[in-house]
């Protein structure tokens, strides 16, 4: 039985197998569908957050007064400035292995070792100083009530600055409640840590200090929060408090709506753990390049695809500090 075989033309050439698609290895291929795929994750989430923020438009979070904070500089208030530091190290990274790629095209493993190890400094700083960041946000600075609807009451004085519970709060030391866990009682559920006040404690701090008024989470047309007057700051106090809330988590949020804390951790923390994994890849290609692998290889392809996955990372942070800190 014979067999006839047919020529298409494109024996030889691009699509027929003949040379590498794009130009391009198997592996960067790889690497830029997962670049992609990861992308759209990334929109949607980013898409999502738009859509909730221009929903609740007039009472979401304002960033340069929640993002305020600055380590080892207690009580300055230093808007964004942190944010900023953060956003220059990551870029800087990204042009050290901009570097670190460029060097192993020309097969000096020397700067290659340095431009590598410099990325894995300025991720692990960036890790870091997100670490920190999270850890404030969810400590909180200031404090505020929560109503039985779920909006949120801060407190500032005549001028309009912030003001901490604990400068006119003080705490009753003969009414402790004793926090609820599961080892309790069938009836009985475990609950978070409770408050340092109860809004009774509040009411009594705010009636003795006649310079404290109420603001809401509210925005005006002038895109500042609304200030309540004294006798409208009380009754709010008295008849609309629920709970005092401390920092943010994932069901309150002292700053406003706990939509805002739900994204941030979300977002921030999904990002952020590409980065963490972009320094351990990072740190894995660091140790083959002192090894000599890719120099015995002569070829430095490695150091070029994770450069890949660093760019992307980068990439989408300026996303997300546009959405969460610019906008």
């Amino acid at each position: 039985m014979s067999t006839t075989v047919v020529n298409t033309g494109t024996e030889g050439k691009t699509w027929g197998g003949g040379n590498k698609p794009l130009n391009a290895s198997y592996g960067k291929m790889m690497m830029w569908f997962f670049i992609v795929s990861d992308a759209l994750t990334f929109s949607g989430f980013l898409a999502a957050y738009g859509f909730s923020r221009f929903k609740f438009i007039d009472s979401w979070p304002i960033a340069d007064e929640v993002f305020t904070h600055f380590p080892f500089l207690h009580g300055v208030n230093a808007p964004m400035y942190y944010v900023a530091f953060m956003t220059f190290v990551l870029i800087m990274s990204s042009v050290t292995m901009v570097l670190a790629v460029d060097a192993g095209h020309h097969l000096n493993k020397a700067k290659v070792t340095l431009y590598m190890f410099l990325t894995i400094i300025g991720g692990l700083i960036f890790v870091g100083s997100q670490a920190w960041e999270w850890g404030t946000f969810i400590k909180g600075d200031y404090g505020a009530v929560q109503t039985k609807g779920g909006n949120i009451l801060q407190f500032v004085d005549t001028e309009g600055h912030r003001v901490a519970l604990r400068d006119f709060v003080v705490a009753d030391s003969h009414n402790e409640r004793t926090q609820h866990e599961r080892k309790g009682g069938l009836w009985f559920v475990s609950e978070g840590t409770l408050p340092t006040y109860t809004v009774e404690e509040v009411v009594h701090g705010l009636e003795s200090h006649d310079n404290v008024l109420v603001r809401t989470q509210i925005i005006n047309e002038a895109g500042e929060k609304m200030v309540l007057s004294r006798a409208e700051s009380l009754r709010q106090i008295k008849e609309n408090g629920k709970v005092v809330v401390e920092g943010a988590n994932l069901h309150v949020n002292e700053y406003g709506s706990p939509l805002f804390a739900d994204f941030f951790f979300f977002i921030t923390g999904f990002h952020g753990f590409h980065v963490f994994s972009g320094v351990v890849i990072n740190i894995i290609i660091f140790f083959n390049v002192i090894l000599g692998t890719y120099e015995r290889r002569k070829n430095y392809e490695m150091v070029e695809k994770v450069g890949l996955y660093w760019h992307f990372v980068d990439l989408v942070w300026v996303f997300v500090f546009t959405f969460f800190y610019l906008v």
